[in-house]
């Protein structure tokens, strides 16, 4: 064998050492994998969707339009079935059929036309303080103690179960503030004339929490 056709065995012979060097295989597979992990990094960026959550505490029977919400960005999935989205946001509103936090996603679920047609607002102004548990969106039983023809009140019952708070109506003079608080309150229409009279008999009215949690 000639000096020159030895130098070319061992040329060979080195790139074919190193084309099959392990080394340089596992270089390639971890060059493959970081491209593949920003790859998915970046689609999973690109999969957020825009949901709605609320912009204060919704309450059922509540009519509410687009400037009640505000838009989130979540991961896509299976939520945009599960929570409302802006497109089902249409000019006419939605009516909220159970109560909804503020900053909570508004559930797909929890918006439809029914309960406002089952539902009416009324203020309640009560004879006694309301408790610092009550809030928009809490549940109460609305009591009722029916005054007599001696000016004293008949033993209390309960008027209106379960009505859900709206707001709470702000006193503007200190005269009012000692009288009681006053309460919006979310009640079946079919009640509606019971409270109604009972607020021009003069009856004493008061709200219990019914939502507590035992313990707290």
């Amino acid at each position: 064998m000639s000096g020159q056709e030895a130098t070319r065995n061992v040329a060979d012979k080195k790139r074919r050492s190193f084309w099959f060097d392990p080394r340089f295989a596992i270089g390639i597979a971890l060059v493959v994998v970081s491209v593949l992990g920003v790859v998915g990094l970046v689609s999973a960026a690109d999969s957020s969707i825009d949901v709605l959550a609320a912009r204060a505490t919704l309450t059922p029977g509540q009519h509410v339009t687009a400037d009640d919400l505000v838009e989130t960005s979540v991961r896509a999935g299976q939520v945009e079935k599960l929570y409302l989205r802006v497109s089902q946001v249409s000019s006419a509103g939605l009516v909220i059929t159970r109560t909804i936090h503020a900053g909570e996603l508004v559930p797909a679920s929890a918006v439809g036309s029914a309960t406002g047609l089952q539902l009416t607002s009324v203020v309640v102004a009560l004879n006694s303080t309301l408790p610092a548990s009550i809030g928009p969106g809490s549940r109460v039983d609305v009591w009722s103690a029916r005054q007599d023809d001696s000016n004293s009140f008949a033993a209390p019952t309960v008027l209106v179960p379960a009505a859900v708070v709206v707001r709470i109506v702000e006193q503007k003079n200190l005269v009012a503030a000692t009288t009681g608080s006053s309460v919006e309150l979310l009640v079946p229409r079919f009640v509606t004339a019971s409270v109604l009279e009972a607020i021009a008999n003069g009856a004493a009215l008061s709200v219990v929490p019914v939502d507590l949690a035992l313990g707290q």
